[in-house]
């Protein structure tokens, strides 16, 4: 099958990579003209034959949006447009719907497999239109792993980057109790080997994943990862996976606090925990750290200016 190709970073590079090893005419487009098979859009949709596919791989939000419609502008009746980032779902409602008055299907695809999916095959997410998505069906079969699952038609246009969206989440909450359980084994002497503990946990226990593997991979290459900084981004899907759980009346607990550890995670000095600390000083007269070259503050400490505690058990 013919398609076209937006975006040839880690991703979409991998993506087209691995499709031209199935036997697929891919034409390729990125801003690097190292990489890109044409000079822009344009030469693009030109080099195709309709009824053209052409699948959008850059950044999600304004990148996205204005890529579809420079697209829209140049395709035709019958022409079908894949967004496969990690867009908002109901973005896909309304390029779906601005698209479908020029005759253009729409479809969009939640892509797991990170830089592993060129050897092991991509998971996919899909919405859209039954139609549609049969068209492209050759090319999810060549993307997705070998095997029976990997691929899913979720549902209509936007099911399936709601799909990928409630997958990340997940996937935080996973990632911080690995994080959590990794801290808590390194804080005591009670475990000794602690990259050992997890390697061996990749076999015959509940919690094997590849995540898990992952930690292991990790862990064997910097023990103690002293060679990283505490520092995580969110990519934006576990905001959208807690506000859709807001909008549905759904808690979820585990997800949302793995979101806020992310948030802590960039404050060097957390401006909420210096009210925290304040408030037990002043209630309970307990301990205080200073700003560096002070002295500590507290019931105890010399000189301390500190009223009686109102409730000791505080």
């Amino acid at each position: 099958m013919q398609i076209g190709m937006v975006g040839l970073g880690k991703m979409g590079g991998n993506m087209a990579e691995r499709l031209r090893r199935a036997g697929h005419d891919v034409v390729g487009y990125d801003r690097d003209p190292k990489v890109s098979d044409v000079g822009d859009l344009a030469e693009l949709v030109e080099r195709l034959q309709a009824p053209r596919a052409v699948w959008v791989m850059v950044p999600s939000g304004d990148p996205t949006r204005a890529t579809v419609k420079e697209l829209a502008a140049l395709l035709s009746d019958g022409d079908v447009l894949v967004d496969g980032g990690n867009s908002h779902y109901l973005d896909d409602r309304k390029h779906s719907e601005a698209l479908a008055g020029q005759g253009i299907g729409f479809v969009d695809v939640g892509v797991s497999g990170g830089v592993w999916g060129l050897e092991n095959g991509y998971a996919l997410m899909v919405g859209g239109d039954p139609r549609h998505v049969e068209m492209l069906m050759p090319v999810f079969r060549s993307l997705k792993p070998e095997g029976e699952d990997g691929f899913v038609h979720a549902g209509e246009v936007g099911a399936g980057h709601f799909a990928k969206m409630v997958h990340n989440g997940i996937e935080y909450g996973m990632m911080q109790s690995f994080a959590e359980g990794w801290e808590l084994l390194e804080a005591t002497d009670i475990v000794t080997d602690v990259a050992g503990t997890f390697k061996s946990w990749r076999s015959g226990t509940v919690i094997r994943s590849w995540l898990l593997d992952l930690v292991a991979r990790a862990l064997q290459e910097d023990p103690d990862l002293s060679e990283l900084k505490g520092y995580a981004a969110d990519s934006g899907e576990g905001r959208w996976t807690v506000q859709a759980g807001i909008d549905h009346a759904v808690p979820l607990p585990a997800i949302t606090a793995a979101l806020y550890a992310r948030f802590a995670s960039r404050q060097e000095d957390s401006p909420a925990m210096k009210m925290v600390a304040a408030l037990r000083n002043q209630f309970g007269g307990h301990a205080v750290s200073a700003v560096q070259g002070q002295r500590e503050k507290g019931a105890d400490a010399p000189g301390a200016d500190v009223a009686p505690p109102v409730d000791p058990q505080g």
